[in-house]
């Protein structure tokens, strides 16, 4: 899995353990997500396109650069939006794009409600977010839709994933690069990710109450 990158970096694993805490408020939980997002974001951005820039501080001219790419952020609805905001602060000028998918509970199947992509001109780079790789079901349908958009570079960003998720994803799309802060042991009879850290739409948007697993 040679395009699989779990991040090793301590702060990664420190505000990993806290948000799989299932006493932590949404508050918190979200704020998790978004420490979490920066610093994957961090990672899966390192080898992005530069082009020379010069700028005139207080003293002399800089020779600097800056990003010759156009970045997409593809959000799958709803538990990616909970990424989007870290990721805007590192990119702002990168543009936001969204997939709507939920899970059909009896097939474990995704069910597309929702799709925003333009009709051209497609994004350089297109950063697809989804706190949660379980069956990749979700993940596999939101790739398809964003190459068939046109986009060439497609870097696939979750918190956790389970192998079961991971090897979907890369059996159906070798070429595609995948970045998680933590791979977990498996699913279970429900095809939710264990340990695993509940449903993610639900804790981020606090309406763990209203969900039946």
């Amino acid at each position: 899995m040679e395009r699989v990158t779990e991040i090793q970096h301590p702060l990664v694993k420190h505000h990993l353990t806290r948000l799989r805490n299932k006493d932590i408020s949404p508050p918190s939980f979200r704020s998790l997500i978004g420490r979490l997002a920066f610093l994957l974001t961090y990672e899966a951005t390192k080898d992005l396109a530069l082009e020379p820039l010069d700028v005139e501080t207080p003293l002399a001219t800089a020779h600097g650069q800056q990003l010759s790419q156009r970045v997409g952020i593809v959000p799958i609805l709803r538990a990616g939006l909970g990424m989007v905001d870290p990721i805007l602060s590192l990119v702002p000028d990168a543009e936001v794009w969204h997939l709507g998918f939920y899970r059909d509970e009896e097939t474990h199947e995704p069910v597309e409600y929702y799709k925003k992509l333009p009709d051209a001109s497609p994004v350089d780079t297109a950063l697809i977010v989804d706190p949660m790789l379980a069956t990749g079901g979700s993940a596999c349908a939101a790739i398809r839709a964003v190459q068939d958009w046109g986009v060439k570079d497609l870097r696939l960003l979750g918190i956790i994933a389970a192998p079961e998720g991971i090897d979907a994803v890369t059996q159906a799309f070798p070429e595609i690069r995948i970045f998680v802060c933590g791979i977990d042991d498996c699913l279970n009879h429900n095809a939710y990710i264990v340990p695993g850290l509940g449903d993610a739409g639900d804790r981020i948007f606090n309406t763990v109450e209203t969900h039946n697993p």
